[in-house]
């Protein structure tokens, strides 16, 4: 019985935690990751890993996905070319958030109109409504789910939060959340002063919101990073430990 039981704990083990593989990365995510639109982002790609990530959150030709609070539309570009002419990308900037990163809805805004991503929609609402035009496949978020619970959003209830995500998705899409890992079982402690959070609260917070957990990938995490410092230290700026939870609606 040990045996089997230790056999059992094991394959939980990897069925939570994924390392992705060339052959994960699908000739339509090669050929978005090389769209000529990207060069300036190409440099990022090392350390960023998107074929990596988004291999992993299954990302597909005609899905339908939003890339919420997308910075410089690093992840925009290469969603707009994996969807294609059938899929659609919604880029949804909170209102809060757009007023401390100004010009960045107007950069996506441009990016909307230029030929070849006529596929992108840009939604500007408040962070406390989220909510998209139509069901949709998947919503990804990089490095800003630890923004919602801070003043300047509005001290966004989190699991409201995780329920409008719900709400927005298709029986079995997905909700793939990227941030900084902050020391464990710090909670919220450091969102709005290191601009870190714990992964556990997250998984508890959108477990309340009615996800299922799928798994992890670890190609952003970083053992180096011993969470204690300001995700902008130069000393770990750009390798800081991150953690890519993939999350489901049930069916």
């Amino acid at each position: 019985m040990r045996a089997l039981w230790s056999t059992g704990l094991v394959f939980a083990a990897l069925c939570v935690s994924h390392v992705t593989a060339a052959s994960d990365i699908k000739p339509y995510l090669a050929s978005a990751l090389a769209d000529p639109g990207r060069t300036a982002d190409t440099r990022d790609d090392a350390r960023r890993k998107p074929g990596e990530m988004l291999a992993f959150s299954g990302v597909k030709p005609g899905d339908k996905v939003v890339d919420l609070i997308p910075g410089s539309g690093y992840f925009t570009r290469i969603l707009s070319k994996v969807v294609g002419d059938k899929g659609h990308v919604f880029v949804v900037w909170p209102d809060e958030y757009a007023k401390v990163a100004h010009p960045d809805p107007e950069n996506s805004k441009a990016l909307a109109a230029t030929p070849g991503y006529g596929n992108i929609t840009v939604l500007e609402q408040p962070a406390a409504a989220f909510a998209t035009p139509e069901p949709v496949d998947m919503v990804l978020t990089v490095q800003n789910y630890h923004d919602y619970p801070d003043e300047f959003m509005g001290k966004v209830d989190p699991v409201a939060f995780g329920r409008a995500v719900f709400k927005s998705l298709k029986p079995g899409g997905t909700f793939l959340v990227v941030d900084h890992v902050a020391a464990a079982g710090s909670g919220l402690r450091d969102t709005d002063t290191l601009h870190r959070i714990d992964p556990a609260i997250v998984k508890k917070e959108l477990a309340e919101a009615g996800f299922q957990f799928v798994g992890e990938s670890t190609a952003l995490r970083n053992p180096a990073d011993d969470h204690s410092k300001k995700v902008f230290d130069p000393s770990i700026r750009g390798h800081t430990d991150q953690f890519i939870y993939k999350f489901r609606r049930p069916k």
